[in-house]
């Protein structure tokens, strides 16, 4: 597996003059210390102001997600690890996972939520929970890497897909994920951009489908991804040298001044 580059590199200087949107979690790579900084909004601006769309790629409910799309200068929001699609202010959530009846999905999680809960008693579902449509949370402080392991597999045995970030841990559709969720809202609404037209950006182990280079070349992780790297089958082709918010803001400076 290739090492991840900087964004000093030659190899990041080329990709720059075809980037022509930004797909970017949010929880550890637009924030810092979890709140949202006046740079952000500034640099969330200034590349919508030079025509460049971000779309928002995170974990966080669609309720939650909602409000996003809605105040961010930002061209739309994706929730729940690709299970939602908010196309921008107003906008009602997209599916982007076939699932059909959501009910009874939900009840299905909750019921095996209950089984794992046998076995690791401590978990407790997130406070944001019951905002969900296509996925089911509970917190991950206090897992071991042990732990996320057992849910992993078991989770897989089980016909679920599992993944996790700095705040939550997320049973899910197996087929769901961040890069699936991504190229669908790529084919509706941007039908004329490759994957190799978009930067996509994160900090942790559920955007590594997004981060995947084989799919998306001008995958960049901020400098927080760092401690998880050794737990990824894909990293990212480059990373920030700054973490979190401060990284992407950083990736911010290079495609404002090399791209388009």
């Amino acid at each position: 597996m290739a090492d991840s580059q900087s964004l000093e590199s030659d190899s990041f200087a080329n990709l720059l003059p075809n980037i022509r949107l930004i797909a970017t979690d949010m929880d550890g790579t637009l924030t810092a210390a979890e709140k949202f900084t006046p740079r952000l909004f500034d640099s969330l601006t200034q590349l919508a102001d030079r025509g460049i769309p971000v779309i928002v790629t995170t974990g966080r409910s669609a309720g939650w997600v909602s409000a996003i799309a809605h105040y961010f200068p930002i061209r739309g929001a994706i929730a729940e690890n690709g299970g939602v699609f908010f196309n921008g202010a107003g906008a009602a959530p997209e599916p982007l996972s076939d699932i059909g009846d959501i009910a009874a999905h939900r009840q299905k999680l909750g019921e095996f939520f209950q089984q794992l809960q046998q076995t690791l008693p401590e978990i407790v579902e997130s406070s944001d929970n019951s905002f969900r449509l296509t996925d089911w949370t509970f917190d991950v402080a206090g897992l071991e890497p042990e732990q996320l392991d057992w849910l992993q597999t078991t989770c897989s045995a089980n016909g679920w897909g599992f993944t996790y970030s700095t705040v939550q841990c997320h049973i899910k559709p197996i087929a769901q994920d961040k890069a699936a969720g991504l190229q669908r809202v790529l084919a509706t609404y941007f039908p004329t951009l490759s994957c190799h037209q978009v930067v996509t950006v994160g900090d942790s182990p559920n955007d590594e489908s997004m981060l995947n280079q084989a799919i998306f070349p001008a995958s960049v992780g901020v400098a927080n991804l760092r401690k998880y790297l050794d737990r990824l089958s894909h990293r990212p082709a480059f990373l920030t040298q700054a973490p979190a918010v401060d990284g992407f803001c950083e990736l911010t400076r290079y495609i404002l001044d090399g791209a388009i």
